[in-house]
């Protein structure tokens, strides 16, 4: 199957802890979430000012993560695409992500490893 919808590069991928959907960053400054199975654009998250780099669903599938050169993190709603909480802090793209297993913390890569505390 093949998913279309970015206006330009895509960068990130990750499933969903349950295995249902896909989410997709690219350098159209999006992140953009897919049905697995039909294909089909579920939410589009416009919050980042810049490409986005690096995406990580939470452990229990209703947050996402997402990483930018605009040297942001951001959390955001996978349920509704609505704006959680901004982590600041990197001076340079933000090229990696990974929730803890028990979704309490949040790492961020540029050419520092960064821990935050999930909100």
């Amino acid at each position: 199957m093949t998913y279309r919808g970015h206006s330009n590069y895509v960068w990130a991928v990750a499933w969903s802890p349950d295995g249902n959907h896909v989410a997709s960053g690219g350098m159209d400054d999006t992140v953009q979430v897919w049905d697995a199975t039909t294909g089909e654009r579920t939410l589009t998250y416009h919050g980042h000012t810049n490409g986005v780099q690096a995406l990580a669903w939470s452990p229990d599938g209703k947050c996402i993560a997402s990483g930018s050169w605009d040297t942001t993190v951001q959390i955001w709603d996978a349920t509704n695409g609505r704006w959680v909480f901004t982590y600041q802090g990197h001076a340079d793209i933000v090229g990696s992500l990974a929730w803890s297993p028990d979704g309490a913390r949040i790492a961020s890569v540029d050419d520092h490893l960064r821990v935050w505390q999930a909100h």
